[in-house]
């Protein structure tokens, strides 16, 4: 079973999956991963991506970027564990494409999906969107030692996001439950969890 988990800055996401790998593992086979990045490839992509110092790189190449790290991402982690029937936990995939290149960068959802066909031949079975304000997003990740690119961009961009996600979650009502994301991380975490095993 493919799972991933969406979100704006500061939703938890990694958290969550940390906390829902330990409880699924009493009885199952889990492998936990992120992107962009998962794989030595994808890391390296994912440093051009986030890394402050490249500001030169515009939206389309962003995209590409992501989609380019998505394929080996898949060929290198996702496929050969969900080949071994683990579940996989995903942290971001093509709904982050979607929510931040195609709607808050204003590349449109055709131009995201064609250049991640690899990645909609192999969707996650379910997603589960952590929605919160960015304003209460960001101020939980305000603390951080280390800004990413993307963290620092405008608030008017990460309220885009936000709204991105929203139509997405709407577009996709099957695959994606979205959660409130000012629960405890304890409340969303069983939430997740009893989802998780009723799909099973």
């Amino acid at each position: 079973m493919f799972i991933t988990f969406e979100g704006g800055e500061g939703t938890g996401k990694t958290t969550l999956i940390q906390n829902v790998a330990k409880i699924l593992r009493e009885k199952h086979q889990v492998t936990t991963t992120r992107e962009p990045g998962g794989s030595m490839i994808a890391e390296a992509i994912r440093d051009i991506i986030l890394n402050p110092k490249y500001q030169g790189v515009t939206p389309y190449t962003e995209a590409l970027l992501l989609a380019a790290a998505r394929a080996q991402h898949l060929d290198e982690v996702i496929l050969p564990a969900l080949r071994r029937k683990d579940i996989v936990l995903c942290d971001r995939y093509l709904d982050s494409s979607l929510a931040y290149q195609a709607y808050a960068r204003n590349l449109g959802y055709d131009f995201v999906l064609k250049i991640n066909q690899y990645a909609t031949q192999n969707m996650p079975n379910l997603t589960f969107y952590i929605d919160l304000d960015p304003e209460v997003g960001l101020s939980r990740i305000s603390n951080r030692e280390k800004y990413d690119r993307l963290d620092q961009e405008t608030f008017h961009f990460h309220l885009k996001v936000r709204q991105g996600y929203q139509e997405i979650a709407s577009m996709y009502p099957l695959r994606i439950i979205t959660v409130d994301g000012t629960l405890s991380i304890d409340q969303i975490t069983q939430l997740i969890v009893s989802q998780i095993e009723e799909h099973l």
